[in-house]
């Protein structure tokens, strides 16, 4: 797609700190049915660079707020994931370890390779991503899916943090379901086809109740509910609408993310700083899972924030900014 009008593809994003975007094109090599492409952006031109994973059925505009801030200082790579905004919609079922192996075809496609450069931050989905999945034969998959890489195994060299929030290791598909609060939500966007129809839904299930309800820190003349139902109403106005398709895969892909407690002690083990961030009002995310990572990553730091539920770097923008500079910062002491 290098002769693509880029035009034709609005962003939210700021164009004053846009550096490059388009498309990278990810082949199974095995037909042009299992041919997609992702859609990216890079923002900033600083030495160390930052891949933002986004969650489920999300594309890459969410991390608007971020983008901007991290941007003065680093290079930010954002993308929508297969499924999802401008990328394609491969066929087969999506797994974690095949979304991962489209973030190493990325970043080699734009040539980020060096040693110790990449600060991964992973998000709900886009944290299973970040770790991966190996293959389990409890399930059978499609041969792109056997020959995929993990993340965080398969390129450690080049990573110097990993941030995981409100995600998971996984387990079997029926332990990996979210609280019966999170299902009732799910389904019921599922049926809904109007953004204004969706949003106090959305609301309800990324947010908690007394935060919503109070003023915005960003815009004080209006409550949190007002401000964050028109972000999300103005972010589905850029890209097109998301096939049910897309919406069920990436379901799928979350409901078989699996990663051992082995695997995860081996990626703690090779990477310089892993920080695990939760919070304590979570409806899509169980708690016990981010406990469950930190046990099997002992040197990993553990943060979990109050008052707070899955849409937590949207609801606490400020402070995940700060965090993600913290620990980059450390990652780099580190390497020093």
């Amino acid at each position: 797609m290098a002769d693509e009008d880029m035009s034709d593809y609005p962003t939210m994003f700021d164009p004053a700190s846009l550096v490059r975007k388009g498309f990278c094109p990810v082949h199974s090599g095995l037909s042009l049915l299992h041919t997609h492409s992702l859609y990216y952006e890079q923002h900033g031109t600083g030495r160390q660079r930052v891949v933002l994973i986004s969650g489920l059925n999300t594309n890459s505009f969410a991390w608007e707020f971020q983008v901007r801030e991290l941007a003065q200082k680093y290079s930010v790579l954002v993308f929508d994931n297969r499924g999802v905004g401008y990328s394609g919609y491969p066929a087969g079922r999506y797994t974690t370890s095949g979304m991962a192996q489209d973030i190493v075809t990325l970043l080699d496609h734009i040539g980020w390779k060096s040693p110790r450069e990449i600060h991964v931050v992973g998000t709900s989905l886009g944290g299973m991503i970040a770790q991966g999945s190996p293959l389990s034969s409890r399930y059978k998959y499609t041969v792109d899916v056997l020959k995929s890489k993990e993340l965080a195994s398969s390129i450690p060299e080049r990573i110097a943090s990993l941030t995981l929030a409100v995600t998971t290791p996984g387990g079997r598909p029926w332990q990996n379901l979210p609280p019966w609060e999170g299902v009732k939500c799910l389904t019921r966007l599922l049926f809904i086809a109007e953004p204004e129809k969706k949003a106090p839904t959305v609301m309800k299930m990324l947010y908690t109740p007394s935060w919503l309800e109070a003023s915005s820190l960003i815009d004080p003349g209006r409550t949190n509910r007002q401000v964050q139902t028109e972000t999300y109403l103005r972010r589905v106005v850029f890209g097109p609408k998301q096939q049910v398709i897309g919406h069920i895969s990436q379901l799928g892909a979350g409901l078989t993310h699996h990663v051992s407690e082995t695997r995860l002690a081996r990626i703690a083990g090779t990477i310089p700083k892993v920080v695990i961030l939760c919070g304590d009002q979570d409806h899509l995310m169980d708690l016990q899972h981010s406990r469950d990572l930190k046990a099997a990553m002992p040197d990993a730091e553990f943060v979990q924030w109050d008052n707070t539920g899955h849409g937590i770097h949207s609801q606490r923008p400020i402070e995940f900014r700060d965090l993600l500079m913290r620990v980059f910062e450390e990652a780099e002491q580190d390497r020093k």
